[in-house]
Formats: C-alpha cells, sequence, structure tokens
C-alpha cells in the first residue's frame, strides 16, 4: 500500500519561515507529487535523491531541497509521511 498523505510539523513549520522562497517552493513541489503520484513512486525520481539515514537519525529520511538544504521525514504509525525537519547542511560529503 503506497502513502499519498504528507504533512509538516509544528517544527518544520517553523523551519520553512526561515529558508529560501525557492526550498519552501521545491518541498511543496515534492509534497504535491507525493499526494498524486505516492511516495513509491516520488522516491523514484532522482532529482529528490530520497534517501534513508543512519546513525542516530535510523528510522529517518532525507531529501535533497537543495545542494545545501534537507528535509527530514518519518512515516507515522497511521501511514502518513510526518516533514519533521529542514536542515541547512554546509559541508555535506557527497
Amino acid at each position: 500500500m503506497d502513502i499519498f498523505k504528507a504533512i509538516l510539523t509544528k517544527p518544520a513549520k517553523r523551519d520553512l519561515l526561515k529558508v529560501p522562497l525557492h526550498i519552501v517552493r521545491k518541498l511543496q513541489a515534492w509534497i504535491d507529487d507525493v499526494e498524486d503520484a505516492g511516495l513509491h513512486e516520488v522516491r523514484k525520481i532522482s532529482g529528490y535523491h530520497d534517501e534513508p539515514l543512519k546513525g542516530n537519525r535510523t528510522g529517518q529520511r532525507s531529501i535533497r531541497l537543495s545542494k545545501a538544504y534537507r528535509a527530514i521525514y518519518i512515516i507515522d504509525q497511521q501511514d502518513k509521511i510526518e516533514i519533521v525537519k529542514l536542515l541547512e547542511v554546509n559541508k555535506h560529503d557527497y
């Protein structure tokens, strides 16, 4: 079963107030894509670089919104995506 619902947590909404407008638009485009096509299909879009995280973020996933910004999300108990954090990554190993 695929997931078609993504929500922003309160901390993520606060994070959105601090990022450039093009980052907000890219995240909204990702949410729209998930709601239209489902998470399984959107993960196939290479431009988002959807990947599982490791270490203390095991169980979370990230998408790239630009070279510097990431959105961190989890899948909750009701099979909804929760965008939990927007990160600015300055020195990321590629």
